[in-house]
């Protein structure tokens, strides 16, 4: 192809442009080179196949930068953006309620007094100092009323 007054070795061109950028589109870069030189009129320049891989470095490095740029605009891709309803599945809720049964049940077999910590400590949020002030025992008893329920509990809700 003539272009510029002399032949241009394209592969070579496209090739030099793909090893210098390492970008996938080095013929899309080729072409975006080559389409810029003709609009600005550019047909005397001494060596053509220099001109266009710099031309093409210079888009590819171009785009680089708008990419960068923080106000850049983010590539649509529907597997990104996929919309979920963050509420469980209907079977995911169906197999909390049956665990939260089955622990509701177990709260049952415990002695009262560790059922009482264990409740607490889990759901009013109360720290074991806060706890064995509380009940007027010590902190070490709290632990071990804990251990004990977390234990049990955790025995009896296995397989669930």
């Amino acid at each position: 192809m003539e272009l510029f007054g002399s032949d241009i070795d394209w592969r070579r061109v496209i090739r030099h442009i793909a090893r210098v950028t390492r970008h996938r589109e080095a013929e899309d870069l080729a072409h975006v080179a080559v389409v810029r030189t003709l609009e600005r009129g550019g047909c005397d320049i001494a060596n053509p196949e220099a001109f266009l891989v710099k031309a093409a470095v210079n888009q590819a490095w171009d785009e680089h930068r708008r990419a960068q740029h923080p106000a850049a605009p983010i590539p649509f891709d529907p597997a990104t953006y996929f919309l979920r309803d963050p509420r469980p599945l209907p079977d995911e809720a169906l197999e909390a309620q049956q665990r939260l049964a089955r622990v509701r049940e177990g709260l049952k077999e415990l002695s009262p007094r560790t059922r009482e910590i264990f409740l607490m400590h889990r759901f009013e949020g109360l720290k074991y100092a806060e706890i064995a002030e509380r009940l007027a025992i010590s902190v070490s008893a709290v632990e071990k009323h804990v251990a004990r329920a977390m234990q049990f509990l955790a025995q009896w809700t296995e397989g669930y």
